[in-house]
């Protein structure tokens, strides 16, 4: 089964869920029903009703007798007005709405909306003339397809989830239950992917972050804001050290930008009147000044560059900083580290010539396959254009010519990749990395991207060769993006269970009885002195002792359960032939003491 054939069978689902909820609950009113990654949902409206997982079986139950059926999808058209009166006749206020939008707004509005509902579209911005419908049995709906031929054209599926969500994610709106459900070709497929969703469980950055005491929040604190706990903070500084380590090795040098800023800054760059709404504003006390915490660092740098007259023979001049930025999320999207209201950005911007591009945009390639080969995760690169849409800025031959750059380096580098419109930056195209963790699923990380708009919008130049003034451009990278989301997938790929290098705790001395004392402060003494040197320079073992009056068999478990890497067993046999048991997730071996640094440095 292709993408396409993928693609409507699960888009027929979510009609069959909806037909099958308007069997058990005629009353229901359908908001909108489209298909997402791996499968399907719908919006509804049960009134006091509310839908439980107990349920899910009778309505799974009902859905297979749609299907067994063999109900055809029969597409038909009907005139704007009709299609209201349909609605209206249906009591289905909420298809109203739309239709009603539709009517007004034509394809500006249609933008907007799930493609499972919109309707056949006429060109320009002009008011919708028709729409189509699909009705399958006795159940219609506002839908532009495409749909199997029959409901007995389905594969594997089965319903997951429900969870409240406001009609058109407005929080003034109604709040509607949402049901979801995942579908695959065949049952093999579902089978692996309800398995990989156990094992997700299983590593669930949430419920490690609060075993392995990484992180913890609070209501004081606030919703979005994680405050990291000792372990945490080691986990933190190590990736955003060895990720300011791999660029500094090209040049980049670090700078310090404050979280304030006036909103003359964010206009000029234009992400005021693109985000304005996510904005943490802030005002003086004791100026007129409207200000802002910041939510990106670039329109900063752009400053720091147009603070002294540039040659071509500075070129190009690289700016490094990791600091925390902040973005008013809505609360409803917010979850662990995933989504936050404060994300820490290891991020860094080029100013070069035109010449530069090249290089530049390969050194930070190989910085960031060398980062993502060290944590063990394989890489694709998303070619991310802009589309035809108004939502971005600056000369659209600009931005062939950026695209164009983009796709030859990443070709050059012989990177899997592929394209996708839409999902450009507002200043520019972007090389966007995605990882596939352990388990199978792809996130996306790291970024490179082309800007040719902010150095104009700014204003920022440089004497070129012949002593023209010209405009330079700006290259955007984070290898780890926001520390707090990548930390979120670095923990579910790894299990906890973290290379010995970004261990918070790397090694565990655990003494069977208080007879080899003197023995462990010979073996600190030699942990204290190790320097690893891969792949963080300076990278010292950071260790603790278990010299607790307790089985040995409960300090094993207490340090098994938080994920030590490296567990070091003395006992009295141990002291006395110069060793110890060094237990691993590979199994236990026995080291000499005096080779015991260097087996520290092989890992």
């Amino acid at each position: 089964m292709n993408d396409e054939q993928l693609h409507a069978m699960r888009h027929s689902l979510a009609h069959i869920m909806a037909a099958a909820v308007q069997r058990l609950w005629p009353e229901a009113k359908f908001g909108v029903g489209p298909v997402v990654e791996n499968g399907f949902y719908y919006d509804i409206d049960l009134g006091e009703t509310k839908i439980s997982e107990q349920q899910f079986g009778k309505i799974e139950k009902t859905m297979r007798r749609i299907i067994a059926e063999k109900q055809e999808f029969v597409k038909s058209l009907k005139p704007i007005d009709e299609a209201i009166g349909w609605a209206e006749e249906a009591k289905q206020p909420y298809k109203a709405e739309l239709l009603n939008d539709l009517k007004r707004a034509g394809t500006t509005v249609a933008k907007d909306l799930d493609a499972a509902e919109m309707g056949t579209i006429a060109d320009g911005d002009s008011a919708l003339e028709e729409v189509s419908f699909y009705i399958n049995g006795t159940f219609t709906d506002l839908c532009r397809g495409p749909h199997v031929e029959n409901t007995s054209d389905i594969g594997a599926f089965k319903l997951m989830r429900v969870a409240g969500a406001y009609w058109r994610g407005n929080e003034k709106n109604p709040q509607m239950q949402r049901l979801y459900g995942v579908a695959f070709a065949a049952q093999d497929e579902l089978d692996a992917h309800l398995q990989m969703l156990e094992l997700a469980k299983q590593r669930d950055h949430r419920k490690l972050g609060k075993e392995l005491e990484l992180y913890t929040t609070s209501q004081l604190v606030g919703v979005g804001l994680p405050l990291f706990t000792p372990r945490g903070t080691v986990l933190r500084d190590l990736m955003a050290q060895y990720s300011n380590q791999l660029r500094q090795a090209y040049g980049f040098e670090k700078v310090w930008t404050p979280h304030i800023t006036k909103k003359e800054l964010y206009e000029t760059s234009g992400h005021w009147a693109k985000f304005g709404d996510e904005l943490f504003l802030v005002k003086s006390q004791e100026t007129s000044d409207e200000m802002a915490l910041k939510p990106m660092n670039c329109p900063h740098h752009t400053q720091i560059f147009a603070s002294k007259p540039r040659s071509y023979r500075d070129m190009p001049v690289r700016f490094l900083e990791t600091t925390t930025d902040y973005r008013d999320e809505k609360t409803g999207e917010l979850g662990g580290l995933n989504r936050v209201r404060s994300l820490t950005q290891d991020d860094s911007h080029v100013f070069c010539r035109a010449d530069q591009i090249e290089q530049e945009i390969n050194n930070l390639l190989t910085s960031a396959r060398e980062l993502y080969e060290t944590i063990g995760m394989n890489l694709r690169v998303r070619l991310s254009y802009r589309d035809d849409s108004d939502a971005y800025l600056g000369d659209p031959e600009l931005w062939s010519s950026a695209q164009a750059q983009l796709k030859q380096a990443v070709e050059m580098n012989s990177l899997d990749f592929f394209e996708q419109d839409g999902e450009a930056a507002f200043y520019g195209p972007k090389i966007d990395f995605m990882a596939t963790d352990a388990i199978g699923r792809e996130h996306q990380v790291a970024t490179v991207q082309l800007d040719f708009v902010q150095p104009e919008r700014f204003g920022l130049e440089y004497a070129a060769e012949g002593g023209e003034k010209a405009s330079p451009v700006m290259i955007h990278c984070a290898l780890l993006g926001s520390i707090e989301r990548f930390l979120s997938v670095f923990i579910e790929h790894t299990g906890g269970w973290f290379p010995f290098w970004a261990a918070p705790e790397q090694v565990r001395i655990l003494t069977i009885n208080d007879t080899v004392n003197d023995y462990v402060e010979e073996i600190t003494t030699i942990l204290s002195e190790v320097v690893l040197m891969k792949p963080v320079k300076y990278n010292e073992v950071r260790f603790t002792t278990d010299m607790r009056n307790e089985s040995l068999g409960k300090k094993i478990r207490e340090a098994t359960a938080m994920k030590i890497p490296v567990q070091l067993i003395v006992g009295p046999k141990d002291k006395e032939a110069r060793e110890v048991s060094v237990r691993t997730q590979s199994g236990e071996e026995k080291v000499a003491l005096d080779q015991l640094a260097e087996y520290l440095k092989g890992l």
